[in-house]
């Protein structure tokens, strides 16, 4: 609608034979450009917070091509291709390894990329590898079968590419507005523009199509892009401060329509420093020393660099303590024949190592219940050992389970026992979980967990007799039953990836503003469902913080408790500078048709000629020097007790009930005021110029001291010096804008006297006390929450 104005103004200067310079022309393209280099500066900013996802392959690969190595681009690589990989390369494409380096018991791969497992997994000649995963040890071959969108890493980038990023709420919101407005300024335009033309005649059609420009430039608040992008931009600054990085602008304020947050366990909510409470084995020495050897040798950690998962440190840490000598001589007293790495579907890993007199034996660890079904024993004994599993893991312990098998392979397992982990919670979970309860959130946590570990830590943190499910349970439900089940929740154990996505869904059709947790790549899909995705920081993949709007550096669930109180604070100020510029712009808007519509029916003042209230320039320097500096001061509030307010709904409109009812009040309370002083000083005898500036004096002074009342009414407030500074220098501006003759002439106004600046400043001291009285009005009658 600027854009239309500028075309306009443009084309009438032309008309007029293109005299003088057209500076309502160039206040409009100014504004618009600053508005559109801000929204991309800010945004750019705001997505540099974290590096885009990197190129998962090299530069180059060595592929056989005519029986030779050659150096090719990835890219170029096709179905039937021999490449070679080594220790540090990403492989570059789906395909099948055909031949590994001697000596090195085949190849590890890091497959966190696809799985999330962070332990590397062994693969051999023979099985299959997926492009995006990373060789860390060993010298291979493969032939390639599927490459770029075939790929899995591929068809993972197409499933994302085709899911729609989810409207925030804002946006819905904002878009509403827009709409709006665009709406009832066509409609009043157009009226006023016909109205003129019957009354006046097609010969003043140049000065009344000038009039519904200036007044569609009064009812625009063209301030708004570059308020609201800052806005969040400074809220990004201060979630950073807290260790909460957000990748969108929009996901500031969605963080204050949250109502679930569906979040995970290990990490988040706890220390993810495991370390081993204890172990319950069967009794013999035999069986205490095979258990030893399980926590020592069924291991993927590596003692000597410190890497590796945090279970798996704990379990060696444990084992050396219990075996009393060093873990490099145990691994050399059972050299490793084969390793089994972790298999989701088999829950469980193995290692085949020989004993001291040469006979093999495969020791095992894994899920206490997988393990459990598959061991030797009468169902007396099954029953037995499930209850000492189910005992520890009531306490809040993770439990593994032990278990050996002669000769090298798994068949016929012996159950030994099981070891039982401690990851105690973050000291600060519970005070967030009570925060965010209070807000009106609710927490479910979503974990991969024994049922009733999970259900022992919810309970560490603060929920009273949680309600857990099995993930298996809620597969496969429809959408609206598996909400239903859902909201009697507070665990979802024993989850999948695929689980989260149906969770995330389920809630979402039943009108909850949804924040889900996740790290691994397979969690890609729910985070970028979800109206928040949340990645964290420290365990999460490169694909899961491509996918989120919000990467938590700690993995601290109360960071993200504390960037939804951010996130609401921010929304209070929108609304803020929005009740400030809706209600000023009103001001503007009944200005311009009021006193235009009296000007039309009496024909003119005194003389008869047609001396609008106010010209489009003048209404650009009154929403220059309204709508920039001191909105953006409003944006800088701090707001105590967000988060004892309840969510807001997401069908919320910006301006509703009390909010739109504040707003029409003291916009038109300043208009009145400002009107009144038009005709007074016509009355007094002044010119048509100097009543229309006591008017313009008025108007500026009144819509700028409005900005205190508007952020009054919405509750308890703390000092902002910004906007004592930003309301004082817009005063000085305007007393320039009388006081110096280029500026007074360029906005067409008349020089100063006492009698006219006086009036003027006196009316916009009015307009002070009316809205002062109106501000507490509204907050004794409940405020506008």
């Amino acid at each position: 609608m600027l854009l239309a104005a500028l075309a306009v103004d443009l084309v009438g200067w032309i008309l007029e034979g293109a005299r003088g310079a057209p500076i309502e022309a160039f206040a409009i393209g100014a504004i618009l450009l600053l508005n559109a280099a801000l929204g991309v500066v800010q945004e750019g900013r705001a997505e540099q917070a974290l590096e885009r996802l990197k190129s998962l392959s090299g530069r180059w690969v060595l592929a056989l091509r005519d029986g030779s190595l050659v150096r090719v681009d990835p890219e170029s690589l096709v179905p039937e291709d021999r490449v070679r990989v080594d220790a540090g390369d990403r492989i570059p494409a789906d395909g099948v390894l055909v031949r590994s380096g001697e000596g090195t018991g085949g190849v590890a791969i890091d497959e966190s990329i696809l799985t999330g497992e962070s332990v590397p997994a062994e693969r051999g000649p023979g099985e299959p590898c997926s492009a995006g995963t990373l060789v860390v040890r060993g010298v291979a071959w493969l032939d390639v079968e599927q490459t770029g969108p075939r790929s899995a890493l591929g068809r993972l980038a197409g499933a994302m590419a085709a899911m729609e990023r989810t409207v925030t709420p804002l946006e819905r919101r904002i878009r509403w507005l827009g709409n709006r407005i665009a709406l009832w300024v066509l409609g009043i335009s157009a009226a006023i523009t016909v109205a003129g033309l019957a009354v006046l005649g097609l010969s003043y059609f140049a000065e009344v199509f000038l009039v519904a420009v200036a007044l569609a430039v009064a009812a625009i608040p063209e301030g708004l892009p570059i308020v609201l992008t800052l806005t969040l931009a400074l809220g990004v600054e201060r979630m950073a401060k807290r260790a909460a990085v957000v990748r969108r602008l929009n996901a500031v304020e969605a963080l204050g329509s949250v109502t679930v947050v569906a979040v995970d366990k290990t990490g988040t909510l706890t220390e993810n420093q495991m370390e081993v409470r204890g172990l319950a084995l069967l009794p013999g020495v035999e069986v205490a020393r095979r258990a030893d050897l399980v926590l020592a040798l069924a291991n993927e950690a590596d003692p000597e660099a410190g890497g590796g998962d945090p279970m798996e440190r704990a379990l060696l840490r444990a084992a050396e303590l219990r075996i009393g000598r060093s873990l490099a001589d145990v691994v050399a007293d059972f050299p490793r024949l084969e390793l089994r790495p972790f298999d989701p579907a088999r829950r469980r890993m193995s290692v085949t190592v020989r004993e001291e007199d040469g006979s093999p034996i495969t020791l095992i660890k894994g899920a206490p219940e997988e393990l459990i079904a598959a061991c030797v024993g009468d169902d007396e004994e099954r029953a037995s050992w499930r209850r000492s599993v189910e005992e520890a893991a009531a306490d809040g312990l993770r439990v593994l389970g032990l278990a050996w098998s002669p000769g090298s392979d798994e068949e016929s397992p012996r159950w030994l026992g099981s070891v039982h982990l401690w990851d105690p919670p973050r000291k600060e979970v519970p005070g967030a979980l009570a925060d965010a309860k209070a807000a009106g959130i609710r927490l479910l946590m979503v974990t991969g967990d024994h049922p009733e570990t999970a259900a022992a830590v919810a309970r560490a943190v603060g929920v009273e007799e949680p309600k857990v499910a099995l993930g298996a349970e809620l597969e496969g439900l429809p959408p609206s039953t598996l909400a239903r089940r859902v909201a009697g929740l507070d665990v979802v154990a024993r989850s999948s990836p695929e689980t989260k996505l149906a969770l995330v869904e389920a809630l979402q059709g039943a009108g909850e503003v949804v924040a889900m947790t996740g790290d691994g790549v397979n969690d890609a899909l729910a985070l970028k469902r979800a109206d928040v995705g949340v990645a964290m920081g420290r365990r999460g993949s490169d694909v899961a913080r491509e996918a989120a709007e919000l990467v938590i550096l700690d993995d601290d669930f109360s960071t993200l408790v504390a960037a939804i109180e951010e996130g609401r604070g921010i929304y209070e100020n929108i609304r803020k500078f929005l009740r400030f510029l809706a209600a000023t712009n009103l001001s503007e808007l009944v200005v311009v048709v009021l006193g235009t519509a009296v000007l039309l029916a009496v024909g003119g003042d005194a003389k008869g000629e047609i001396v609008f209230p106010l010209t489009a320039v003048q209404i650009l320097w009154i929403n220059l020097i309204t709508d920039s500096a001191p909105a953006l001061a409003l944006a800088l509030d701090r707001n105590p007790g967000m988060l004892r307010r309840p969510p807001r709904a997401r069908d919320e409109p910006l301006f509703g009930g009390a909010q739109l009812r504040f707003v029409l009040a003291g916009g038109l309370s300043i208009a009145g005021v400002a009107l009144a002083t038009w005709w007074v000083a016509t009355w007094w005898g002044m010119g048509a110029v100097e009543a229309r500036t006591a008017l313009f004096l008025a108007l500026v002074i009144g819509q700028l001291l409005f900005a205190w009342p508007s952020r009054l009414v919405g509750g308890e407030q703390r000092p902002n010096p910004a906007l004592w500074a930003a309301i004082g220098g817009a005063l000085a501006l305007q007393a320039l804008a009388v006081a110096v003759p280029v500026l007074r002439d360029a906005l067409g106004l008349a020089p100063p006297s006492f009698a006219m600046v006086g009036l003027g400043t006196g009316a916009g001291l009015l307009c002070l006390l009316l809205a002062w009285l109106l501000a507490w009005w509204f907050a004794r009658n409940g405020g506008l929450r």
